[in-house]
């Protein structure tokens, strides 16, 4: 199963993401957006290539529903998404992991910090994608591939 990873696109009605991320969506099983949408249009857009399940993020407006926090379930694979600048933690890495503590998760998928993240915790994967659209003090934009075959987990961040 192949996963598109997005977050912080912070999208204006009238844009959309760029052409290098849109090719990558062609042959995807799921997409998952880890908050800051800021555009609720960019669900239906995606939602036209292949499943989504998002997160809301702090940048998020009142016209955009959706749950705070998720678990998905992939195969096997258990994924936690969460925005990432609430809760308890110094760090957006800390605040995800921590809003899982009390669930069974193999993966946590979060944004917030538009800083592209992979690290093992306590044998959790926590995983930023970046962002696509809004790369601040980042060299590259970016946004994240996970593929889940056989109950393994492989993730990748792709930069342009």
């Amino acid at each position: 199963m192949e996963i598109a990873v997005l977050s912080d696109t912070h999208l204006r009605t009238g844009r959309t993401l760029p052409r290098y991320v849109w090719e990558h969506l062609t042959h995807i099983d799921m997409i998952i957006h880890a908050g800051d949408l800021t555009h609720k249009g960019l669900i239906e857009e995606l939602a036209c290539l292949a499943p989504v399940r998002a997160v809301c993020g702090n940048c998020d407006g009142w016209d955009i529903v959706l749950p705070e926090r998720e678990i998905v379930e992939c195969e096997s694979i258990r994924i936690g998404i969460i925005h990432g600048h609430a809760g308890r933690g110094k760090s957006t890495p800390e605040r995800a992991f921590n809003a899982f503590e009390d669930s069974l998760v193999d993966l946590i998928v979060f944004g917030h910090s538009h800083i592209p993240f992979m690290e093992w915790k306590n044998g959790i994967l926590l995983f930023n994608p970046g962002s696509p659209t809004d790369k601040r003090r980042e060299p590259h934009y970016s946004f994240g591939l996970l593929n889940i075959q056989h109950g393994q987990v492989e993730a990748k961040h792709l930069y342009f």
